[in-house]
């Protein structure tokens, strides 16, 4: 974020976003959030159709096949749970994002 405009939420929502890309943009707040809901949307449709989404230097979104496993509950370890497989969604950090938790 090079601005920091009055942000001191623990989280950046997508409105905060859209306010910053309309401050440092020139887009209203509107288009603005706009353009990131049109963004989310795009990538979620890329990964549906099982695509990875790659922002060099940012990192790579791709759906992964978890495998089936038995999990416990941490109250009664005595009880056991069946997880099936499913599929999730993995990031991996680019290397500009690495770089920067690496100090």
């Amino acid at each position: 974020m090079k601005n920091d405009t009055e942000y001191t939420g623990m989280a950046l929502t997508k409105r905060d976003l859209a306010i910053l890309i309309s401050e440092e943009s020139g887009l209203n707040q509107q288009q603005a959030l706009h353009a990131v809901q049109l963004a989310l949307d795009n990538i979620c449709a890329a990964l549906e159709k099982g695509q990875h989404v790659e922002f060099r230097d940012f990192g790579v979104f791709e759906i992964v096949t978890r495998k089936a496993r038995i999990g416990r509950n941490p109250n009664k370890p005595q009880d056991t749970v069946t997880i099936p497989e499913h599929k999730s969604v993995k990031f991996k950090p680019g290397k500009r994002m690495r770089e920067m938790f690496e100090k």
